[in-house]
């Protein structure tokens, strides 16, 4: 198995130590990513919509990187702070950055370390 790394200066940096995006494959995988300013590493927005904007342009960017696009993911996994106050507006968002099909997907209530929300993708590009 081989894998190579992407990273983009307009994603959030990583705050620890993985890589933002994997290719693996036919595959890219991203990291968990949240609503950070590429260049500030400042969390932007202080509600859920504001932060998934953010979250969904920074993963836009690592799949940018391998030529891909939003359309490309077939899976995610979304983490919110508080799942019950936010998954409406939270869901409004994400619904504003994709097509039908969706993207398969995971929501779940987590502890997040002073953000509301954390999404992960898997893309798909044919090689």
């Amino acid at each position: 198995m081989s894998k190579r790394e992407l990273r983009s200066a307009d994603s959030a940096p990583p705050v620890g130590t993985y890589s933002q995006g994997l290719v693996v494959g036919d595959f890219v995988y991203t990291s968990g990513m949240g609503p950070l300013d590429p260049k500030t590493g400042e969390i932007v927005g202080t509600d859920v919509a504001a932060q998934t904007r953010q979250t969904l342009a920074n993963l836009a960017a690592i799949l940018r990187e391998h030529g891909l696009g939003l359309d490309d993911v077939v899976k995610s996994t979304v983490h919110l702070q508080d799942l019950h106050r936010d998954f409406a507006a939270y869901d409004e968002v994400y619904r504003e950055h994709f097509t039908k099909p969706y993207p398969v997907r995971t929501t779940v209530g987590s502890e997040l370390m002073n953000i509301l929300v954390e999404i992960d993708f898997v893309a798909y590009k044919k090689s």
